[in-house]
C-alpha cells in the first residue's frame, strides 16, 4: 500500500477472517508506516483495541480522506 501523497493514509476493512475480535468490516483504520511489513504483504494498522498490530493486506482497501474530514480520523497519541 503506497501513500498518495505523503499524508496519513487510512484504510477501509473489507473482510476480517481470523480476525474478528480486532478488525470490523467497513470500519475506517489509520495506517502506521511499516516498509519491512509492507514488503512481507502486511500492513500495520491500528486496531479496536488502540494498538497497531499486523494484518495481510488483502483485509483492506486504501480509502482517500477528504483533508476537511482528516481530524475525525485522528488518533490522539
Amino acid at each position: 500500500m503506497k501513500r498518495r501523497n505523503g499524508n496519513s493514509e487510512h484504510v477501509v476493512c473489507v473482510k476480517n477472517e481470523g480476525y474478528r475480535a480486532s478488525l470490523v468490516v467497513r470500519r475506517i483504520y489509520k495506517v502506521l508506516p511499516d516498509a519491512e511489513a509492507g514488503k512481507r504483504g502486511l500492513v500495520r494498522v491500528i486496531d479496536e483495541s488502540g494498538e497497531d498490530y499486523l494484518y495481510p493486506k488483502k483485509l483492506f482497501a486504501v480509502i482517500e480522506v477528504p483533508r476537511t474530514a482528516k481530524g475525525m480520523f485522528s488518533i490522539a497519541t
